[in-house]
């Protein structure tokens, strides 16, 4: 979800530059820095922004260079020249000398006005159309940015399929040597001749049941698949969040019923796999 977008235009009283960032988010987290001639636009822009990008952390930056020399504030003349009406009757009635009346007219309530220009209608379109060119900046950097993590997060889904192709190996090996170490173990308690032979494989189907990974190793293989597919769909970002959490619920399970050390050391490996599928996923808009 991060990105940059940058645009420029003129209108005829001002250039125009937009900014936009993008950086990883769960919602949409809109920041503004708008020129005081655009608040009246403020809340159209900021529910354009998340509706055109969805989720992220994006600080959009408008500023506006004037093309003419303007003056900042004006002075209130008419105001002005009551007050100096009243302060000269003030002196003369007083009997006092008026000292550069200017000076303490200008520092009197009101005399110094700001006027703030709004934009108009002619300005905002150019200003929206300059917003939508730095978006598709920021919809291309983030476009490039998922065709790379779609090639990492691939070769990682890989990596975990491989590692459960050597637990299926192993895992034949396993229920062998289980069968056979409960079996010597029952042999050296009880003796061979006073085992039961059908209580025995009873006991034993029961107790390999428990043990068996098998519904594991299918669920996580189509946790795996679906995982792919979604990552073809638009903005899958938080569907892939919640299979990352499937997959790590299979690895989990496999990994304490398989209770077999080869095998553990292959899961170890799927789970350092899966941590950092579920890193790169949180970039995924």
């Amino acid at each position: 979800m991060t990105g940059f977008g940058k645009a420029s235009a003129e209108s005829k009283d001002n250039l125009i530059t937009i900014e936009i960032r993008s950086l990883n988010s769960k919602g949409a987290d809109v920041s503004l820095r708008l020129s005081s001639a655009l608040r009246n636009y403020e809340a159209e822009l900021r529910n354009e922004i998340s509706k055109l990008l969805e989720r992220g952390k994006i600080d959009l930056s408008i500023y506006l260079e004037s093309k003419k020399v303007i003056t900042p504030t004006e002075i209130n003349v008419t105001l002005a020249k009551a007050y100096h009406d009243q302060l000269r009757n003030l002196a003369i009635e007083l009997n006092e000398p008026l000292h550069d009346p200017i000076a303490q007219i200008l520092r009197l309530p009101d005399v110094m006005k700001t006027e703030r220009k709004e934009s108009d209608e002619e300005e905002w379109k150019v200003i929206k159309t300059a917003v939508m060119e730095a978006v598709n900046e920021l919809n291309a950097f983030r476009d490039k940015e998922g065709l790379s993590l779609k090639t990492d997060l691939e070769q990682r889904l890989k990596n975990i399929e491989n590692s459960l192709n050597e637990i299926a190996k192993l895992d034949v090996i396993r229920l062998e040597n289980l069968k056979q170490r409960i079996k010597i173990n029952i042999t050296e308690a009880i003796g061979k001749n006073n085992i039961d032979q059908n209580r025995f494989e009873q006991e034993l189907i029961y107790y390999i049941e428990k043990l068996d990974i098998n519904e594991e190793k299918v669920r996580l293989k189509t946790h795996l698949d679906y995982f792919i597919e979604t990552c073809a769909e638009n903005s899958p970002g938080r569907k892939l969040n919640f299979i990352a959490q499937e997959i790590g619920r299979e690895i989990n399970t496999i990994g304490s019923k398989a209770n077999d050390a080869p095998i553990q050391k292959l899961v170890v490996l799927m789970k350092d796999e899966l941590e950092k599928i579920k890193e790169q996923v949180n970039n995924v808009l």
